[in-house]
């Protein structure tokens, strides 16, 4: 009987999206436009988060948004109102986006005027973390109801990520969740993790994260002189 011919594609298929987003990591350095990949689950917070992002930092950079979802508008409908530009990516059932679909969403988003660019990926603690994007930066979301063992649960996710922000601290006494043990387990998986605890609802800890997030959009643009 003749062997089973094996055919190992996960490892090229990573590979090319890897060189694809280098390309387009250097070709936004370039144009001095800083990508920011926003992920985490369905649920946690994240296109209130960048309501109050946008409220912030919006006289200070000029910000576009990339909504990611397998279907609907409800999100760029959301942060239309906000008076940014914004568009919606449908990704037609996957649960992640790729460096070729980001720079698909980043050619219809027109990022020719913009200092950031945000992507908030598919709600998500699986798929999106395999696949670079071409960001500038990873932060992730981890909202308090989901409870504090989720790094132990989703090691890539917390590994990928430069900034975790941990959201609805209003609702702490509510919940079983141990904020120190919360961030041992993330440091465990990403020593270099920075650790951000935030009520989007009430604003409070969204300076702390919007001058981080302003810090590192300043860098990459002077980066792009040298």
């Amino acid at each position: 009987m003749r062997e089973v011919r094996v055919l190992e594609i996960k490892q090229s298929v990573f590979a090319d999206n890897d060189r694809q987003a280098g390309l387009l990591r250097q070709e936004l350095k370039e144009k001095g436009v800083f990508l920011l990949n926003l992920m985490s689950s369905p649920g946690s917070g994240k296109t209130t988060t960048l309501l109050r992002t946008i409220e912030a930092l919006r006289n200070t950079l000029k910000i576009g948004i990339m909504e990611a979802d397998i279907d609907s508008d409800v999100d760029a409908r959301t942060i239309q109102q906000s008076g940014v530009k914004v568009i919606q990516l449908h990704t037609g059932g996957m649960c992640h986006l790729d460096a070729e679909m980001t720079r698909q969403g980043l050619l219809g988003l027109e990022t020719g005027d913009l200092d950031l660019a945000i992507l908030e990926n598919v709600g998500n603690l699986v798929c999106p973390a395999e696949f670079d994007t071409g960001a500038s930066k990873n932060v992730m979301i981890l909202s308090v109801p989901e409870g504090d063992d989720k790094p132990l649960k989703y090691p890539l996710m917390f590994s990928v990520c430069d900034v975790v922000l941990i959201n609805k601290i209003d609702v702490l006494p509510y919940f079983d969740f141990d904020m120190e043990k919360c961030r041992e387990y993330i440091l465990m998986r990403n020593p270099d993790a920075r650790i951000i605890p935030i009520c989007a609802k009430t604003g409070e800890g969204i300076g702390e994260w919007a001058d981080w997030l302003l810090g590192e959009v300043k860098n990459w643009q002077c980066e792009k002189n040298f």
